[in-house]
């Protein structure tokens, strides 16, 4: 299962998808931080910490952060286990692991979620932050992070979730479809930062519906799949390897 139909305007199918996605964030990378900063009104890093700790994320874990970006998770996660010192950062842009290098002296990996380059067994707790959409294979993705994880491990996955309702949708689309990306050229003066905001707000919109999310996690074999949604805009997936 693909997270979302090809977008004919930005690629041509799922496999320039990857080539597509790298040259975009490698782009904008410098720009991500402050964008994603303001455009959730500062309270992307305490929410980050929160959702580690409440869901189970303790002093002693080995981490994986699946598609780090420039490192906003993998930084929170720092705050709980105390130092970085078991923790893996992989993504594939060297761009965005650039920036998430200054934050934070971790493990860093170029990579895909959907061929991880580690051992059976390796980690006990994995997350991915706001980049589910852009894998190429949700199935293949979750596999992977069952045979990465240690028996009992658990997985997190933070993403932007489309609301249902109508009047949600309207002020959903106007905010992310038209208004954060037009504020992303104002404030940073950058087409690429501006170009990233508006494939964020495309692939939220295309996005499979949470329904899909979890039978792809069940069907990878991992267990007590639930999502929590929050504030009708976020959602939260976990699940455990068995």
């Amino acid at each position: 299962m693909i997270p979302h139909p090809p977008l004919a305007t930005r690629y041509a199918g799922t496999a320039e998808k990857p080539a597509f996605v790298n040259q975009l964030f490698n782009a904008g990378a410098k720009h991500y931080d402050g964008v994603v900063d303001w455009g959730f009104l500062g309270t992307g890093a305490g929410y980050r910490k929160w959702a580690l700790h409440r869901n189970g994320l303790r002093p002693g874990h080995a981490l994986l952060d699946v598609a780090c970006g420039t490192g906003l998770v993998a930084a929170a996660a720092v705050k709980i286990l105390g130092s970085a010192e078991n923790i893996t950062c992989l993504d594939p842009s060297e761009g965005m692991m650039a920036e998430a290098r200054k934050k934070l002296p971790a493990r860093f990996v170029v990579g895909r979620a959907e061929a991880l380059p580690f051992a059976d067994d390796s980690f006990d707790f994995l997350t991915m932050g706001y980049a589910l959409r852009h894998v190429t294979s949700l199935e293949q993705a979750f596999r992977e992070y069952r045979r990465v994880l240690k028996p009992g491990g658990k997985v997190l996955i933070l993403e932007m979730t489309k609301p249902a309702g109508r009047i949600g949708e309207f002020f959903f689309r106007l905010y992310f479809g038209k208004i954060y990306p037009w504020l992303t050229q104002l404030f940073t003066r950058s087409p690429e930062a501006r170009d990233m905001m508006v494939y964020f707000w495309e692939t939220i919109d295309a996005c499979v519906p949470p329904a899909s999310v979890i039978a792809a996690m069940q069907a990878a074999g991992l267990v007590d799949v639930k999502r929590k949604g929050l504030m009708g805009l976020f959602s939260e997936y976990t699940a455990t390897k068995p």
